[in-house]
């Protein structure tokens, strides 16, 4: 292993307390947030050349952290929907896989007439990342349009949505 290496990794273990502090209020669990620190180092690790020297170091490994959150929160919750389906239907898993239901289906009309008001290209946006889970880079792979863009219609879509069910403000997508 180089010395910029060792140095790169010693500075990102120093890091530890800082990391650790940020997945106990992310988590609220001492066990689960011991956890997320390991894997964030070890993403960290991986991906070192990542990271451009001059900058913060402390805030890239917080991305880290809080993106190993995201990705694991979203990973449960499909595990949680795909286990109710097989309580439901325990034979749901034989059901073939070209065939994908309505991501609206599980909507109520309420919900479902406010998204259809939403302008077009708002609507796919929102579909894509909220509803069926794409990442912002598969969303704008899909619609053709940077990431920007992607993450500017959903956040303009979401208010819009919010607006036209009477909420006051927007409930964050991660809430527990």
């Amino acid at each position: 292993m180089s010395i910029a290496k060792d140095l790169f990794a010693h500075q990102l273990l120093s890091l530890r307390p800082d990391l650790r502090a940020r997945a106990l209020r992310l988590t609220r669990d001492e066990a689960a947030a011991d956890d997320l620190v390991q894997d964030s180092i070890e993403r960290a690790l991986r991906f070192r050349e990542q990271f451009v020297p001059g900058t913060s170091l402390r805030s890239w490994a917080q991305t880290i952290v809080f993106s190993v959150f995201v990705t694991g929160y979203r990973r449960r919750r499909r595990e949680r929907d795909a286990i109710r389906v097989l309580t439901v239907d325990p034979c749901a898993w034989t059901a073939p896989e070209h065939a994908t239901p309505d991501a609206t289906s599980a909507l109520s009309p309420r919900v479902k007439g406010a998204l259809d008001s939403l302008p077009a290209s708002f609507r796919e946006v929102l579909l894509r990342v909220d509803v069926q889970e794409q990442s912002y880079r598969d969303a704008a792979d899909a619609i053709g349009v940077p990431i920007g863009t992607v993450m500017s219609r959903l956040h303009r879509a979401r208010k819009q949505l919010a607006a036209l069910l009477g909420d006051t403000e927007v409930t964050p997508r991660l809430a527990a």
